[in-house]
Protein backbone atom coordinates (compact mmCIF):
# COMPACT_ATOMS: atom_id res chain seq x y z
CA UNK A 1 0.00 0.00 0.00
CA UNK A 2 1.37 3.23 -1.10
CA UNK A 3 2.35 5.97 1.90
CA UNK A 4 -0.05 8.58 2.12
CA UNK A 5 0.58 12.15 0.94
CA UNK A 6 2.77 14.23 3.34
CA UNK A 7 1.26 16.59 4.73
CA UNK A 8 1.46 18.38 8.44
CA UNK A 9 0.42 16.35 10.96
CA UNK A 10 -2.64 17.82 13.47
CA UNK A 11 -1.68 19.06 16.61
CA UNK A 12 -2.46 17.27 19.71
CA UNK A 13 -5.01 17.82 22.23
CA UNK A 14 -4.60 19.15 25.59
CA UNK A 15 -4.97 15.19 27.60
CA UNK A 16 -7.81 17.39 30.02
CA UNK A 17 -9.43 18.40 26.50
CA UNK A 18 -9.81 15.73 24.37
CA UNK A 19 -12.78 14.03 23.96
CA UNK A 20 -11.15 10.17 22.88
CA UNK A 21 -8.42 10.38 25.97
CA UNK A 22 -5.93 7.58 25.53
CA UNK A 23 -5.45 4.74 26.02
CA UNK A 24 -9.46 3.72 24.50
CA UNK A 25 -10.62 0.74 25.64
CA UNK A 26 -13.20 -0.99 24.21
CA UNK A 27 -15.04 -3.37 26.26
CA UNK A 28 -17.20 -6.58 24.04
CA UNK A 29 -19.89 -7.67 26.02
CA UNK A 30 -21.34 -11.19 24.39
CA UNK A 31 -23.11 -11.03 20.96
CA UNK A 32 -22.20 -7.67 20.28
CA UNK A 33 -22.12 -6.15 16.72
CA UNK A 34 -19.09 -6.29 15.16
CA UNK A 35 -20.07 -3.41 12.52
CA UNK A 36 -19.99 -0.55 15.17
CA UNK A 37 -17.12 -2.14 16.57
CA UNK A 38 -15.15 -1.40 13.39
CA UNK A 39 -16.75 1.52 12.31
CA UNK A 40 -15.63 3.20 15.65
CA UNK A 41 -12.08 1.96 15.16
CA UNK A 42 -11.53 2.21 11.96
CA UNK A 43 -11.22 6.06 12.19
CA UNK A 44 -9.33 6.07 14.72
CA UNK A 45 -6.45 4.09 12.75
CA UNK A 46 -6.80 6.58 9.77
CA UNK A 47 -6.31 9.13 11.67
CA UNK A 48 -3.19 7.79 13.50
CA UNK A 49 -1.19 8.34 9.68
CA UNK A 50 -1.33 12.18 10.49
CA UNK A 51 -0.71 12.08 14.10
CA UNK A 52 2.25 13.25 16.04
CA UNK A 53 0.43 11.87 19.40
CA UNK A 54 -1.54 8.84 17.79
CA UNK A 55 -4.72 6.96 19.42
CA UNK A 56 -3.92 4.28 21.22
CA UNK A 57 -6.52 1.92 22.25
CA UNK A 58 -7.08 -2.13 23.17
CA UNK A 59 -10.09 -4.49 22.71
CA UNK A 60 -11.04 -6.21 26.40
CA UNK A 61 -13.44 -9.23 27.36
CA UNK A 62 -13.84 -10.02 31.10
CA UNK A 63 -11.65 -12.78 31.25
CA UNK A 64 -9.40 -11.79 28.49
CA UNK A 65 -10.90 -14.66 26.48
CA UNK A 66 -12.62 -14.78 22.86
CA UNK A 67 -15.72 -12.60 22.70
CA UNK A 68 -18.87 -13.89 20.19
CA UNK A 69 -20.02 -11.44 18.32
CA UNK A 70 -23.95 -11.31 17.23
CA UNK A 71 -22.89 -13.45 13.81
CA UNK A 72 -21.04 -16.24 15.65
CA UNK A 73 -17.34 -15.08 15.41
CA UNK A 74 -15.25 -15.06 17.96
CA UNK A 75 -13.42 -11.86 18.38
CA UNK A 76 -9.80 -12.36 20.36
CA UNK A 77 -9.29 -9.26 22.62
CA UNK A 78 -6.11 -7.93 23.67
CA UNK A 79 -6.41 -8.74 27.09
CA UNK A 80 -8.76 -8.58 30.30
CA UNK A 81 -10.45 -6.26 32.57
CA UNK A 82 -8.30 -7.05 35.52
CA UNK A 83 -5.11 -6.26 33.12
CA UNK A 84 -6.69 -2.61 31.42
CA UNK A 85 -4.97 -0.96 33.93
CA UNK A 86 -5.82 2.83 33.84
CA UNK A 87 -8.27 4.04 30.83
CA UNK A 88 -8.80 7.36 29.76
CA UNK A 89 -11.59 6.30 27.41
CA UNK A 90 -14.12 3.44 27.66
CA UNK A 91 -16.35 2.39 25.63
CA UNK A 92 -19.04 -0.58 25.89
CA UNK A 93 -19.84 -2.66 22.83
CA UNK A 94 -23.29 -4.85 23.27
CA UNK A 95 -26.38 -5.67 21.28
CA UNK A 96 -28.12 -8.53 22.27
CA UNK A 97 -30.19 -8.54 25.92
CA UNK A 98 -26.82 -6.61 27.48
CA UNK A 99 -28.04 -6.50 31.17
CA UNK A 100 -28.03 -10.59 31.19
CA UNK A 101 -23.95 -9.86 32.01
CA UNK A 102 -24.46 -6.92 34.59
CA UNK A 103 -23.00 -7.85 37.77
CA UNK A 104 -21.72 -5.90 41.06
CA UNK A 105 -18.67 -6.36 40.18
CA UNK A 106 -19.16 -4.60 36.92
CA UNK A 107 -20.96 -1.33 38.22
CA UNK A 108 -17.91 -0.82 40.44
CA UNK A 109 -15.23 -0.96 37.83
CA UNK A 110 -17.39 1.13 35.74
CA UNK A 111 -17.72 3.36 39.01
CA UNK A 112 -13.80 3.53 39.24
CA UNK A 113 -13.49 4.83 35.88
CA UNK A 114 -15.30 7.54 36.33
CA UNK A 115 -14.14 8.41 39.84
CA UNK A 116 -10.77 8.51 38.04
CA UNK A 117 -12.20 10.94 35.27
CA UNK A 118 -12.11 8.66 32.08
CA UNK A 119 -14.73 9.47 29.41
CA UNK A 120 -17.55 6.55 29.92
CA UNK A 121 -19.56 5.79 26.02
CA UNK A 122 -21.23 3.53 24.55
CA UNK A 123 -21.95 1.81 20.57
CA UNK A 124 -25.82 0.86 20.42
CA UNK A 125 -27.08 -1.33 23.79
CA UNK A 126 -23.84 -0.83 26.06
CA UNK A 127 -26.06 1.78 26.99
CA UNK A 128 -28.00 -0.07 29.04
CA UNK A 129 -25.05 -1.19 31.37
CA UNK A 130 -24.13 2.33 31.83
CA UNK A 131 -27.44 3.04 32.84
CA UNK A 132 -28.35 0.10 35.48
CA UNK A 133 -24.70 1.15 36.70
CA UNK A 134 -26.02 4.92 37.70
CA UNK A 135 -23.68 6.31 35.81
CA UNK A 136 -26.23 8.31 33.03
CA UNK A 137 -28.27 9.92 35.38
CA UNK A 138 -28.69 13.93 34.13
CA UNK A 139 -27.11 12.67 31.12
CA UNK A 140 -29.31 12.84 27.67
CA UNK A 141 -28.26 9.64 25.60
CA UNK A 142 -29.27 7.51 22.83
CA UNK A 143 -29.62 4.04 21.45
CA UNK A 144 -30.83 1.88 18.38
CA UNK A 145 -34.30 3.07 17.15
CA UNK A 146 -35.45 -0.44 17.94
CA UNK A 147 -35.06 -0.44 21.75
CA UNK A 148 -35.56 3.32 22.51
CA UNK A 149 -39.13 2.65 24.20
CA UNK A 150 -37.87 -0.54 25.87
CA UNK A 151 -34.84 2.14 27.54
CA UNK A 152 -37.44 4.53 28.39
CA UNK A 153 -39.37 2.11 30.29
CA UNK A 154 -36.58 0.43 31.95
CA UNK A 155 -35.15 4.23 32.54
CA UNK A 156 -37.43 6.43 32.81
CA UNK A 157 -35.27 9.00 34.66
CA UNK A 158 -33.10 9.33 31.91
CA UNK A 159 -33.34 11.50 29.02
CA UNK A 160 -33.41 9.20 25.32
CA UNK A 161 -33.44 10.71 21.70
CA UNK A 162 -33.76 8.70 18.77
CA UNK A 163 -30.38 10.73 17.25
CA UNK A 164 -26.97 9.11 15.96
CA UNK A 165 -24.72 9.97 18.77
CA UNK A 166 -24.97 11.98 22.04
CA UNK A 167 -21.62 13.72 23.48
CA UNK A 168 -21.50 15.22 26.91
CA UNK A 169 -19.37 15.65 29.65
CA UNK A 170 -17.41 12.85 29.62
CA UNK A 171 -20.36 10.61 28.06
CA UNK A 172 -20.86 9.37 24.48
CA UNK A 173 -23.49 7.23 23.37
CA UNK A 174 -24.67 6.14 19.94
CA UNK A 175 -26.90 4.50 18.22
CA UNK A 176 -24.72 1.74 16.86
CA UNK A 177 -24.23 0.68 13.25
CA UNK A 178 -22.20 3.10 11.10
CA UNK A 179 -23.42 5.88 13.33
CA UNK A 180 -20.51 5.11 15.54
CA UNK A 181 -18.15 6.07 12.42
CA UNK A 182 -20.05 9.60 12.82
CA UNK A 183 -19.67 9.98 16.41
CA UNK A 184 -15.57 8.98 16.04
CA UNK A 185 -15.33 11.67 13.01
CA UNK A 186 -16.89 14.42 15.05
CA UNK A 187 -14.75 13.26 18.20
CA UNK A 188 -11.59 13.58 15.85
CA UNK A 189 -12.71 16.92 15.15
CA UNK A 190 -13.36 18.18 18.52
CA UNK A 191 -9.42 16.56 19.64
CA UNK A 192 -7.61 17.60 15.99
CA UNK A 193 -9.60 20.45 13.73
CA UNK A 194 -12.46 19.50 10.84
CA UNK A 195 -9.57 19.09 8.36
CA UNK A 196 -8.31 15.88 9.61
CA UNK A 197 -11.83 14.66 10.43
CA UNK A 198 -12.66 14.85 6.55
CA UNK A 199 -9.75 13.25 5.94
CA UNK A 200 -10.28 10.36 7.30
CA UNK A 201 -13.92 10.63 6.13
CA UNK A 202 -12.66 10.78 2.72
CA UNK A 203 -10.12 7.45 3.34
CA UNK A 204 -13.57 5.74 4.97
CA UNK A 205 -15.44 6.31 1.34
CA UNK A 206 -18.16 8.44 3.94
CA UNK A 207 -19.33 11.43 1.74
CA UNK A 208 -20.44 13.52 4.69
CA UNK A 209 -19.63 13.55 8.32
CA UNK A 210 -23.72 13.70 10.00
CA UNK A 211 -24.32 15.42 13.05
CA UNK A 212 -25.37 13.72 15.99
CA UNK A 213 -28.73 15.25 15.78
CA UNK A 214 -29.33 13.52 12.24
CA UNK A 215 -32.18 10.93 11.90
CA UNK A 216 -31.12 7.34 12.17
CA UNK A 217 -34.22 5.61 10.43
CA UNK A 218 -34.56 6.71 6.63
CA UNK A 219 -37.34 8.72 5.82
CA UNK A 220 -40.38 7.01 5.07
CA UNK A 221 -40.82 6.64 1.52
CA UNK A 222 -37.01 5.15 0.80
CA UNK A 223 -37.90 2.76 3.51
CA UNK A 224 -41.23 1.68 2.57
CA UNK A 225 -40.95 2.71 -1.51
CA UNK A 226 -44.18 4.55 -0.70
CA UNK A 227 -44.29 7.93 -2.88
CA UNK A 228 -48.22 8.70 -2.43
CA UNK A 229 -48.37 11.52 -0.04
CA UNK A 230 -51.43 10.34 1.48
CA UNK A 231 -50.47 6.76 2.26
CA UNK A 232 -47.05 7.71 3.39
CA UNK A 233 -48.76 10.08 5.86
CA UNK A 234 -51.95 7.31 6.75
CA UNK A 235 -48.54 4.54 7.28
CA UNK A 236 -46.74 7.03 9.31
CA UNK A 237 -49.88 7.89 11.66
CA UNK A 238 -50.27 4.38 12.29
CA UNK A 239 -46.29 3.46 12.83
CA UNK A 240 -46.78 6.63 15.21
CA UNK A 241 -49.86 4.64 17.02
CA UNK A 242 -48.81 1.73 18.54
CA UNK A 243 -50.60 1.47 21.96
CA UNK A 244 -54.05 0.68 20.07
CA UNK A 245 -56.21 -0.21 16.67
CA UNK A 246 -56.92 2.36 14.83
CA UNK A 247 -60.09 2.57 12.76
CA UNK A 248 -60.30 2.73 8.93
CA UNK A 249 -62.75 5.36 9.51
CA UNK A 250 -59.93 7.32 11.56
CA UNK A 251 -57.17 6.99 10.11
CA UNK A 252 -59.26 7.67 6.33
CA UNK A 253 -60.36 10.96 8.52
CA UNK A 254 -56.69 11.58 9.16
CA UNK A 255 -55.85 11.35 5.76
CA UNK A 256 -58.38 13.19 4.22
CA UNK A 257 -59.55 10.22 2.53
CA UNK A 258 -62.65 7.94 2.35
CA UNK A 259 -62.23 4.86 3.99
CA UNK A 260 -62.70 2.85 0.07
CA UNK A 261 -59.72 4.79 -1.03
CA UNK A 262 -57.65 4.18 1.78
CA UNK A 263 -58.27 0.41 1.42
CA UNK A 264 -57.57 0.96 -2.32
CA UNK A 265 -54.14 2.78 -2.01
CA UNK A 266 -52.96 -0.02 0.97
CA UNK A 267 -53.85 -3.12 -1.57
CA UNK A 268 -52.22 -0.81 -4.51
CA UNK A 269 -49.26 -0.24 -2.88
CA UNK A 270 -48.57 -2.76 0.32
CA UNK A 271 -51.06 -5.69 -0.79
CA UNK A 272 -52.18 -5.75 3.04
CA UNK A 273 -55.35 -3.77 4.29
CA UNK A 274 -54.70 -0.95 7.15
CA UNK A 275 -55.32 -3.33 10.13
CA UNK A 276 -53.34 -5.99 9.17
CA UNK A 277 -50.42 -3.61 8.34
CA UNK A 278 -50.69 -1.82 12.11
CA UNK A 279 -51.18 -5.37 13.62
CA UNK A 280 -47.85 -6.53 12.56
CA UNK A 281 -45.99 -3.14 13.28
CA UNK A 282 -47.45 -3.29 16.66
CA UNK A 283 -46.53 -7.02 16.86
CA UNK A 284 -42.89 -5.99 16.00
CA UNK A 285 -43.05 -3.22 18.76
CA UNK A 286 -44.10 -5.80 21.40
CA UNK A 287 -41.38 -8.12 20.11
CA UNK A 288 -38.88 -5.31 20.96
CA UNK A 289 -40.48 -4.49 24.44
CA UNK A 290 -40.11 -8.52 25.23
CA UNK A 291 -36.86 -8.63 24.34
CA UNK A 292 -34.96 -5.92 25.54
CA UNK A 293 -37.02 -4.81 28.75
CA UNK A 294 -38.50 -6.08 31.96
CA UNK A 295 -41.87 -6.41 30.83
CA UNK A 296 -44.57 -9.45 31.35
CA UNK A 297 -46.48 -10.71 28.50
CA UNK A 298 -49.25 -9.31 29.77
CA UNK A 299 -47.23 -5.82 30.04
CA UNK A 300 -46.29 -6.05 26.15
CA UNK A 301 -49.75 -6.90 25.09
CA UNK A 302 -51.57 -3.92 26.74
CA UNK A 303 -48.69 -1.57 25.70
CA UNK A 304 -49.72 -2.18 22.06
CA UNK A 305 -53.37 -2.27 22.37
CA UNK A 306 -54.35 -5.78 22.63
CA UNK A 307 -57.21 -6.05 25.51
CA UNK A 308 -56.85 -10.06 25.68
CA UNK A 309 -53.95 -11.28 26.28
CA UNK A 310 -55.20 -15.02 24.77
CA UNK A 311 -56.26 -12.78 21.18
CA UNK A 312 -51.90 -11.63 21.59
CA UNK A 313 -50.66 -14.86 21.99
CA UNK A 314 -52.57 -16.15 19.25
CA UNK A 315 -51.37 -13.11 16.83
CA UNK A 316 -48.32 -13.46 17.92
CA UNK A 317 -47.68 -17.16 17.34
CA UNK A 318 -49.24 -16.76 13.61
CA UNK A 319 -46.97 -14.08 13.09
CA UNK A 320 -43.04 -15.19 14.82
CA UNK A 321 -44.01 -19.23 14.93
CA UNK A 322 -43.45 -19.38 18.60
CA UNK A 323 -45.60 -17.74 22.00
CA UNK A 324 -43.93 -14.60 23.11
CA UNK A 325 -43.28 -15.49 26.57
CA UNK A 326 -40.28 -17.64 24.48
CA UNK A 327 -39.05 -14.20 23.34
CA UNK A 328 -39.45 -12.89 26.73
CA UNK A 329 -37.17 -16.23 28.22
CA UNK A 330 -34.23 -15.57 25.64
CA UNK A 331 -33.74 -12.50 28.63
CA UNK A 332 -32.80 -15.67 31.05
CA UNK A 333 -29.61 -15.54 33.24
CA UNK A 334 -26.15 -15.54 31.60
CA UNK A 335 -22.19 -15.33 32.93
CA UNK A 336 -21.98 -11.90 33.69
CA UNK A 337 -18.77 -9.82 32.60
CA UNK A 338 -16.78 -9.45 36.15
CA UNK A 339 -18.30 -12.03 38.13
CA UNK A 340 -19.38 -10.65 41.89
CA UNK A 341 -17.35 -12.57 44.47
CA UNK A 342 -18.72 -15.10 46.91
Amino acid sequence: MPAPPAETPAPPAAASQALLRNPIGFLLVPEFAVIALASAIEPLRIANRYLREPYRWTLLSDDGEPVVDDNGIPIQPHGSIASAGTLGTLILCADIRPERFYSRSLRGWLHALDRAGATLGALDTGVFLLARAGLLDGCRVTTHWEVIDAFRERFPQIAVAQTLFEVGPRRMTCAGGTAALDMMLNAIAADHGTALAHRVAEHCLHDRIRSGDAAQRMALPLRTRIHHPRLADAVQHLEHTLDRPVPVDELAAHCGLSGRQLLRLFGQHLAEGPAQYHRRVRLEHARTLLRNSSMTVTDAAVAVGFESVAHFCRAYRSQYGRPPGADRRGEGPARPLLRDAR
